[in-house]
């Protein structure tokens, strides 16, 4: 890869409801490309970091401030040639998500029913004992 070569980098938001005995992540639906669900956050924007990103993104997009707890995993993917920084992130109480746009929809998707992927970015996640994780898809 030569200098100026360029990829994407993107901060993500693992955020949790423990409702019953299986944990619930928050997914968005977008109303872009394929209308896909996944995880709150997106691409760095010049001169920010990744936490500036993950906050940026989660404030546009779900309308809330999240709480960081930790950076869990850093995931390339090699369909989109892009880094994914995944982060475990809180909601504050009484949180009242304002989709923007970008997305129609969301919802608390129990664990077990996400693709492997989206699987395993969760679970590195909630089992996070101290080390980053490191995967490529």
């Amino acid at each position: 890869m030569a200098f100026d070569d360029k990829f994407r980098l993107s901060s993500h938001a693992v955020i949790i409801k423990q409702d019953g005995s299986e944990p619930k992540v928050l997914l968005l639906k977008a109303t872009y490309g394929n209308c896909d669900w996944g995880l709150p956050g997106g691409a760095l924007e010049p001169g920010e970091t990744i936490h500036d990103a993950l906050l940026r993104e989660c404030l546009e997009e779900l309308g809330v401030a999240v709480k960081v707890n930790y950076l869990s995993g850093v995931y390339y993917h090699q369909a989109y040639e892009s880094q994914a920084f995944i982060f475990k992130c809180e909601l504050p109480p009484a949180a009242n998500i304002m989709l923007s746009d970008e997305h129609s929809e969301y919802r608390f998707i129990p664990v077990s029913s996400l693709s492997v992927v989206q699987k395993q970015r969760i679970e590195d996640c909630l089992n996070y004992n101290g080390v980053v994780i490191s995967r490529r898809f």
